[in-house]
């Protein structure tokens, strides 16, 4: 099978190396990974490019040609490039060790030159071939450049603790696949239900607040989405639990919180109401988690200033 490379954001490095991992067992569940630092490797059938659209916090991908031993430019491993109008080099060096870049891919450039009819082009190059260094090995790769995944045309009208990013990443660590169908019972603006509806997954919201309804259609009609939105508490989720397949919120919390429920309470009643067998990633505020009697998969701190760190819970 392929192998592919995934280059991830050191921003919240455990999360952004259990994105890439998640999203390939997702589609194949016979895929194998290694992970060298931020650098995530994957040996599957799925092509690379549907887990680098997919994914928040991939900085850098592509598909591995071969490892690297003691010989570092073999004219073997050009033959990837015939077909191909322009290129570029880029070394990136994740080791410990000093890596004289620019002359790299200099001199990588040059080779490829002498074997290939393709020309250099670092503003718009068909192919992007790529060393990478590491402390345990190296790698060689390639990559075309690739389209990022299209962001909502519209800004959001209110602006929302939960980035564009941390929602994206949350959908995918709830392994939601296209086509399926995600539900955010606090769903505020609308930012997971965009989120989500740019990543080609269907999506329902939940709010008791009717002006967070309102200003969520506004948003997802803005974007050409239709607006499937219920002005209602969060425990209607178990009235509409058969049309969607996971769920992914960030719950309320202090002046945040409009609700009547103190937020300890809200979040345990929350989850003695979660519909059973449903995936769900949620995020709340650090110690409103600490009473919950629900086996999770995984946790993650996501910093956000010296006074509020969030979890994210993944089931």
């Amino acid at each position: 099978m392929p192998e592919s490379f995934f280059i991830v954001s050191k921003e919240y490095p455990e999360l952004a190396i259990d994105e890439v991992i998640t999203l390939a067992k997702m589609y194949d569940r016979f895929s194998k990974v290694k992970v060298i630092s931020n650098l995530v490797i994957i040996q599957s059938k799925t092509p690379w490019e549907k887990i680098a659209r997919r994914a928040a916090f991939v900085k850098t991908a592509g598909q591995l040609i071969r490892k690297m031993s003691n010989v570092f430019f073999d004219e073997r491993n050009y033959s990837v490039l015939f077909g191909a109008n322009t290129f570029m080099c880029k070394a990136i060096n994740l080791s410990e060790k000093p890596i004289d870049v620019p002359e790299i891919e200099r001199s990588l450039g040059n080779m490829v030159v002498t074997f290939c009819n393709a020309k250099v082009s670092l503003e718009n190059p068909s192919m992007i071939i790529y060393l990478i260094f590491t402390d345990e090995e190296n790698f060689f790769g390639f990559s075309n450049r690739l389209n990022g995944e299209p962001r909502p045309k519209k800004e959001i009208k209110f602006h929302h603790e939960l980035d564009w990013k941390l929602t994206r990443a949350m959908i995918n660590l709830a392994r939601i696949r296209e086509g399926e169908t995600v539900c955010d019972p606090f769903c505020g603006t609308g930012t997971t239900l965009l989120e989500a509806r740019s990543m080609g997954i269907n999506a329902i919201g939940i709010d008791f607040d009717k002006r967070m309804c309102r200003i969520s259609e506004e948003n997802l009609a803005a974007n050409n989405y239709e607006p499937r939105i219920f002005n209602e508490n969060y425990d209607y989720m178990l009235q509409i639990k058969d049309r969607f397949d996971g769920i992914v919120t960030d719950l309320p919390y202090g002046t945040a919180s409009k609700t009547s429920e103190p937020p300890q309470k809200l979040v345990e009643d929350f989850f003695t109401k979660l519909p059973k067998q449903k995936k769900f990633v949620i995020m709340c505020k650090k110690g409103l988690d600490k009473n919950l009697k629900i086996k999770l998969t995984k946790k993650y701190e996501i910093y956000r200033h010296k006074s509020l760190t969030r979890m994210i819970l993944v089931k």
